[in-house]
């Protein structure tokens, strides 16, 4: 129980899959209770499924802005792009567990690819057709660059932001 009440305070998300799998083997052991142990496990389940989509939800917006912060050339909406940039990375922080790391992680090219097409599209609306199109097709960052609080890509055009 003491590894359990661990689990439960360092990986959230870990831990609701263990106990997922704890009331599915109860229920396959046909314990008679008066818990619906099925849907009580994909609740749980759920709840910390809810935390790594919100962790991939926040990558897939720091890449958006990373890509714009580093081909865009306007000046004017820089600013934001940074400050949306650290506050989901410091989000990020919190949600991102051993576990869903471990599931994340690997996933970073199909988080690009959804960045990328918002990135493209914003770009576009703000005039910026040739940058929208200068994006790479493959994920230009690595992982730990994505999360580290300090780490900005170089503007194209050379842009530089007091910040970074």
């Amino acid at each position: 129980m003491a590894e359990t009440a661990a689990l439960y305070d360092e990986d959230y998300y870990a831990w609701t899959r263990a106990q997922a799998d704890a009331l599915r083997r109860l229920a396959a052991e046909r314990w008679n209770g008066p818990l619906d142990l099925e849907h009580l496990a994909e609740e749980v389940e759920d709840l910390g499924r809810s935390q790594r989509h919100a962790a991939e939800s926040l990558i897939e917006r720091i890449i958006e802005h990373l890509l714009k912060l580093e081909y865009s050339p306007a000046v004017e909406p820089r600013r934001g792009w940074l400050i949306s940039t650290l506050n989901a990375r410091t989000h990020v922080h919190r949600l991102l567990t051993a576990a869903i790391r471990r599931e994340v992680e690997p996933r970073l090219e199909h988080a690009y690819a959804n960045a990328r097409r918002v990135a493209v599209l914003a770009l576009w609306e703000h005039g910026e057709v040739s940058s929208g199109d200068l994006l790479p097709a493959a994920c230009p960052y690595a992982f730990d660059q994505v999360l580290d609080e300090d780490w900005f890509p170089v503007n194209q055009h050379g842009l530089t932001d007091r910040f970074t």
